[in-house]
């Protein structure tokens, strides 16, 4: 059994309602273990034998059958979210001001290339993953990082809590 956690893109902004304890139960549906919820962001950790392929496309059916929209799940394993949280390559900076964004597949070596308005961001590449800090804070940011579209964004307060909590399940 491995502990793993699907990280939902776009659930609970724009009208794309998705309380958690539904999502928990729809976990149950699909028969995966031990699941449970972390915020209300769409993050659901649970154990399961299967493949990430399979859990990806289980689960973006079962939640989207459920609230009519297409919800892709990002699937990371405990191992994978530990990973995420030390190559932090901004660790000197506060995590809730560090994202990592995840997507389906490692990104292109020229990623950043496309990227605009920068002001004070900062931005590197991971293995499925692009890691930006924002000195300034978020809210006022401008950049426009087209390598991030179809991912999902997690800070890495956040990634670290959702380590910790996989490594228990494990």
């Amino acid at each position: 059994m491995t502990a793993f956690v699907a990280l939902l893109r776009a659930v609970n902004v724009g009208g794309r309602k998705l309380i958690m304890r539904e999502l928990k139960d729809i976990a149950v549906e699909l028969g995966l273990g031990s699941p449970r919820t972390f915020i209300a962001s769409g993050n659901l950790l649970f154990t399961s034998k299967d493949s990430e392929a399979e859990l990806a496309a289980r689960l973006s059916a079962a939640i989207g059958d459920h609230i009519k929209a297409e919800v892709p799940a990002l699937i990371r394993s405990a191992a994978e979210m530990a990973q995420v949280s030390r190559d932090n390559p901004f660790a000197d900076h506060p995590g809730s001001k560090v994202l990592a964004i995840f997507l389906e597949q490692a990104p292109a070596q020229d990623a950043l290339a496309g990227v605009t308005n920068v002001e004070d961001e900062l931005l590197a590449l991971g293995r499925r993953e692009i890691y930006v800090a924002y000195p300034s804070g978020m809210a006022r940011s401008k950049m426009k990082l087209p390598a991030a579209k179809g991912g999902t964004a997690r800070n890495m307060n956040s990634v670290a809590k959702m380590a910790a909590m996989l490594r228990e399940m494990e």
